[in-house]
């Protein structure tokens, strides 16, 4: 029981502590970090429930979902904000 919960906790602290500053695009990196973010919350409440294994997937699938709908934000805001820049820099003085 106890390998069940942790082996998923340390698969990803190793998979956490491979990564070099600049070498992953942001796009991953949110959709990474939800879904770890979800894992680690779907582990926590399916071992209350009885199957810790079956929760840390559904979290890390919801957890990437929602990742991945965070990084389409992000993008959208930056290029309404480079756009913004744009038609100041173009705007008459």
């Amino acid at each position: 029981m106890k390998l069940r919960i942790l082996l998923p906790a340390a698969l990803l602290l190793g998979l956490a502590a491979c990564d070099e500053p600049r070498q992953i695009s942001p796009t991953t990196q949110r959709i990474g970090g939800g879904a770890a973010a979800g894992a680690l919350t779907g582990l926590a409440i399916g071992s209350i429930s009885g199957n810790a294994g079956t929760g840390a997937l559904i979290g890390a699938a919801a957890g990437g979902v929602g990742g991945f709908a965070w990084d389409q934000h992000q993008r959208s805001r930056q290029r309404a904000f480079e756009q913004g820049v744009a038609a100041g820099r173009a705007a008459p003085r």
